[in-house]
């Protein structure tokens, strides 16, 4: 339910053409399942991880081009027979070599990326090429078959087959000669398995053998000579050998496959995911993208922003901030020619201006930004600081649906309705044409209705309009400021600009003119909205004849009332917004992850990539490095090359002395002897 929700309130931002394209650079059917399960990332460390992995595949694919990534697709059936115990087939080996393949030359790929220190490239030490397994399937199997030289024993046996069928078809040609005169043609013709000689019918008697089969005018019959017989008697008993040992072969593979089934599907999951790591990296240097800075203080800054379904070569980048402290708090970073900086505090933007001037577009824009950025992805900016937000409310298109009887007005504010029940201080709005689908009085107050239930939620927001009235709401009331999308008055060209403090204007009449409206119709327009023709208003110079201030003592009545009454029909009050997700903050303390749990004293280990196997001498410290006895020494190692072999619980009964194991025996006489009796100055040397 939760999901339907969110996608109904993202449905106009084409989150699926996205995906879509994102999908169409993955390789495995795992990748591209968690490219369409994706949502923004509540959690502040997971993100700063998710971003690290875009940013270093970004850097292996600049570095090194595109790595040799495969589909495993079929492995995990292939897996379930080797751990059933069952017999694969040569072709399903051959699928095993191709995997192992890949594998070694993805890990050939990392380590070439570990000379950079990217950390991503480490991912190679996790890799198990096995081999061993590959080498064998290569020299045993070739084009869908057991090769002839896998074992001596298979050659013999095909060699043997061979020169018996020699002897048989010699023989069966000898008769067929001698015998000329019975013969109903000059060749000999396999039939049910059986070499015979076509004989026809009235001669039957002169050649001694078995009827096999007869021609369909039955004036030909086939006939498996006596002395062909023996010979395919040696012959059935050397097929039934050699299918033996072939057998014997395809076992003894699927065996060596099914002992390293783990080390299989270890290869599985990191091939799965290095696909999706990669195919962000992909999308990044496709759409040009820069790694945002995240925050978590309600800020948000793009310079050079593209909606990223939009051709770069036509797309007019985007300056837009929003946001609490810009200027005290990151007006350093900030450097964009346009409006580098804000003196006050803004939580909302009104923007206004033509239409086809791109307010939607921008709208987008920013929103897709910022979703990108929580999904894990670079964002199509020079530069971007962007905040995490637990809910992304949008309200774009008519929503109009005849099947639901919904106008295009009672489509918006079931949509908005909706959003004023999720939103909270951590949510980002997007309303396009606010209020619009109505009587145009009472849609200028519901839009201001809705600014102010937004605004007093604590929550981004970002709305277009063209409502006179709602632009003076931004205009006086803090919190809120207005924009405008920049229009060429001589040209009537949109330039696709967005300019922050100031309101725009509609140019609608203009707009009209020249698309060729006749001037009687303009005359008629302007009278019935201004209620007189005066020059300039074709070029956006407008009264609007407003009395100053008369809709905020509506507004602040309207406040008063919300205070002392809760709303009819269920509509959603300022003072009752206060649901939805919340983003998850990592405390300091959780910043530095304990791991002395993860290895106890005693545990037998296995180090990587050499295999080898140790037993811990001290736990994990918290520089992340563990104490491990090896048969020759003991070294210091990261536990991230360290795995599991078996646990001290499972080796060592409770409260064994594990000196027995990582003491010297001089070291352990001298404290059997302190117990027992005072031994003056003696020293105990410690581990090194």
């Amino acid at each position: 339910m939760e999901k339907d929700q969110n996608q109904k309130t993202t449905s106009g931002l084409e989150l699926e053409r996205i995906k879509e394209t994102w999908a169409g650079l993955a390789l495995t059917a795992a990748a591209r399942g968690r490219i369409e399960a994706a949502e923004p990332i509540l959690a502040e460390r997971e993100l700063a991880a998710a971003l690290r992995e875009t940013t270093e595949s970004r850097q292996l694919l600049e570095k090194f081009g595109t790595p040799p990534l495969v589909s495993l697709e079929g492995m995990e059936q292939i897996l379930l027979i080797a751990e059933k115990g069952d017999m694969l087939t040569p072709e399903q080996l051959e699928q095993v070599e191709a995997a192992l393949s890949a594998v070694r030359r993805m890990q050939d790929y990392l380590v070439r990326g570990q000379q950079y220190q990217i950390p991503l490239a480490y991912y190679g030490e996790n890799l198990q090429p096995l081999g061993e397994i590959r080498e064998q399937i290569h020299q045993q199997i070739r084009s869908g078959q057991v090769e002839d030289h896998a074992t001596r024993e298979l050659f013999d046996l095909r060699c043997q087959i061979q020169r018996t069928q020699e002897k048989r078809k010699e023989k069966a040609e000898s008769i067929l000669r001698t015998h000329k005169e019975c013969m109903s043609d000059s060749f000999c013709a396999m039939r049910g398995g059986h070499l015979c000689v076509p004989v026809k019918r009235e001669y039957k008697f002169r050649i001694s053998g078995s009827v096999i089969d007869k021609s369909s005018t039955g004036n030909t019959l086939f006939i498996e000579p006596v002395a062909v017989q023996k010979y395919e008697e040696e012959l059935s008993l050397l097929l039934i050998q050699e299918d033996n040992e072939v057998r014997r072969i395809l076992y003894t593979l699927t065996a060596m496959i099914g002992e390293q089934l783990e080390a299989f599907r270890e290869n599985s999951r990191i091939m799965e995911r290095l696909d999706y790591a990669f195919s962000k990296g992909k999308l990044s240097m496709e759409w040009d993208c820069v790694a945002p800075v995240i925050n978590t203080e309600r800020r948000i800054r793009l310079v050079g922003a593209r909606h990223p379904l939009m051709d770069q070569a036509v797309a007019v980048p985007l300056d837009f901030w929003l946001g609490e402290d810009i200027t005290e708090k990151a007006s350093s970073q900030f450097t964009s020619e346009d409006g580098g900086g804000c003196s006050e505090t803004y939580r909302g933007v009104v923007i206004t201006g033509p239409n086809t001037g791109g307010k939607t577009v921008a709208l987008k824009t920013v929103a897709l930004c910022c979703m990108l950025a929580q999904w894990g992805l670079h964002v199509p900016c020079r530069e971007a600081w962007v905040c995490m937000n637990s809910q992304y409310l949008c309200d774009i298109g008519d929503g109009q649906n005849l099947a639901e009887n919904l106008s295009t007005f009672s489509a918006h504010i079931t949509n908005v309705l909706a959003i004023l029940g999720r939103v909270n201080n951590e949510s980002l709005v997007i309303m396009d044409e606010l209020g619009s689908g109505t009587d145009p009085t009472e849609g200028m107050g519901i839009a201001i209705a809705i600014l102010e239930a937004l605004r007093e939620s604590g929550c981004l927001f970002l709305v277009t309009t063209h409502y006179p009235e709602v632009k003076e709401y931004a205009a006086r009331t803090e919190g809120v400021t207005n924009a405008r999308m920049t229009f060429d008055q001589e040209s009537l060209q949109p330039l696709y600009r967005m300019v922050i403090g100031e309101a725009g204007a509609s140019c609608a009449l203009a707009i009209a003119e020249r698309l060729g409206m006749p001037q009687s119709m303009l005359d008629i327009a302007k009278k019935a909205a201004y209620g007189r023709i005066t020059e300039g208003h074709a070029s956006g110079d407008l009264e609007t004849g407003l009395e100053e201030g008369s809709y905020m003592k509506g507004l602040e009545k309207g406040k008063e009332e919300s205070e002392t009454r809760e709303g009819q029909n269920g509509t959603i009050l300022p003072a009752q917004i206060s649901h939805g997700p919340r983003i998850q903050r990592d405390s300091p303390s959780a910043r530095q992850k304990d791991l002395s749990h993860k290895f106890q004293r005693g545990d037998s280990v296995m180090l990587c990539p050499d295999h080898k196997i140790g037993i811990v001498c001290a736990p994990v410290n918290d520089k992340g490095y563990l104490r491990v006895q090896l048969p020759d020494r003991k070294i210091w190692i990261n536990h991230k090359r360290v795995k599991l072999h078996v646990a001290a619980d499972r080796l060592y009964p409770e409260g064994y002395d594990f000196s027995i194991v990582f003491d010297t025996v001089e070291n352990r006489k001298k404290r059997h002897d302190m117990e027992r009796k005072y031994m003056g100055d003696v020293i105990i040397k410690g581990e090194e």
